[in-house]
């Protein structure tokens, strides 16, 4: 039995879905269903008796404790968590509350389970964090790419409050001898991704006849992965990794923004062309950059790889090929997450840009 916190979120619940298609060991899916937390992405898991989904908050120490006690995991897998640089500038207690205090309560009781385990369920515990390459802060044009000994530097409330639970994770590690293992993946995109990130924006608004925002001049770099590749890496590390380490994931695709804006533009105009004939190109609008963006990051995955034996499976080009391909297949997903909230919360970040810039 595995336990996974923020099973309904993007890359939670892709990994729920492909743990369950690829093994018979039950998984328990605490989600507290925020904005990001979808549960008709676990729709193909109906009637699934392997799947038992518990709506809830990490940061609920008696529910987690009862979880626990209940249905003895043999390992947790945690997802939870506020995420969205822009969401943080504009809300930052959230990501304070959930990723700090509720990480702090998870490991307490986490920790007080693992106590009270014996034998050789004590020593195969595992308590697997999931967590990002923001946390490593911003690089230059020729720096090289992050490694796990990368010195923290986080540059928004996200990123500074993912940076407190790796250090919490870590200490519970080295004061305690919780068994954990952390993974810090770069930007995912893929099947499931709610439309306020930039790939499923871009499709979105372009279907709709709607401008494509893109901050300032588009040029910063993100190293890309696709979701399906991030859930192989952190099967391997829960299967495989050494208690206490850190694993970077990337997909090794290093790209600027408005390379992928471009990149998904040409697949519409392929897959799906506008009655006009014009691109979707026409729509693009810069627009304001967001306060402190980062300029770089980039993931050196060589000790996962060199370690693990872990590469991803997918290049960019099959990546957001599947993407593209996903979202034009299915439209109702999409229309069933985009409430006004979530309109209402595009307006206020990237501004009233009306219509199609053609």
């Amino acid at each position: 039995m595995l336990l996974v916190t923020g099973g309904a979120g993007f890359i939670g619940a892709n990994f729920v879905l492909d743990w369950l298609a690829q093994s018979d060991e039950p998984v328990v899916n605490l989600d507290k269903l925020t904005y990001a937390g979808n549960l008709e992405t676990l729709a193909p898991l109906n009637g699934n008796p392997r799947h038992v989904f518990v709506k809830g908050d990490i940061g609920d120490a008696a529910l987690v404790g009862e979880l626990l006690r209940t249905h003895k995991p043999r390992a947790i897998i945690n997802f939870a968590a506020e995420s969205h640089v822009d969401r943080s500038i504009h809300g930052p207690e959230d990501f304070i509350q959930t990723n700090i205090v509720g990480t702090f309560h998870l490991l307490e009781a986490v920790r007080a389970y693992w106590g009270g385990l014996i034998g050789d369920a004590k020593k195969d515990f595992r308590f697997l964090h999931v967590s990002t390459d923001e946390v490593y802060g911003s690089l230059g044009g020729d720096d090289a790419a992050f490694t796990e000994t990368h010195r923290y530097e986080p540059n928004s409330p996200y990123s500074a409050s993912k940076a407190a639970s790796d250090h919490l994770v870590r200490a519970y590690h080295h004061t305690y001898g919780l068994p954990v293992l952390t993974t810090n993946c770069s930007n995912n995109y893929g099947p499931y991704h709610f439309p306020e990130k930039l790939i499923p924006l871009m499709i979105v608004n372009a279907l709709a006849g709607k401008a494509l925002p893109v901050y300032g001049d588009g040029m910063q770099v993100r190293d890309w992965l696709y979701v399906k590749d991030h859930c192989s890496a952190i099967r391997r590390v829960l299967e495989a990794g050494r208690p206490g380490e850190v694993y970077n994931v990337g997909g090794w695709n290093e790209k600027p923004n408005i390379d992928i804006v471009h990149t998904v533009c040409s697949l519409l105009d392929e897959m799906r062309p506008r009655t006009d004939g014009i691109s979707y190109k026409a729509q693009i609008a810069h627009v304001t950059d967001r306060p402190g963006h980062d300029r770089r990051y980039a993931i050196d995955a060589g000790k996962i790889q060199r370690e693990l034996g872990w590469q991803p499976a997918e290049t960019f080009d099959s990546g957001i090929r599947k993407t593209v391909d996903w979202y034009l297949r299915n439209a109702d997903w999409v229309t069933h997450v985009q409430s006004g909230a979530y309109r209402e919360w595009t307006d206020l970040h990237y501004g009233k840009v009306e219509g199609a810039v053609a």
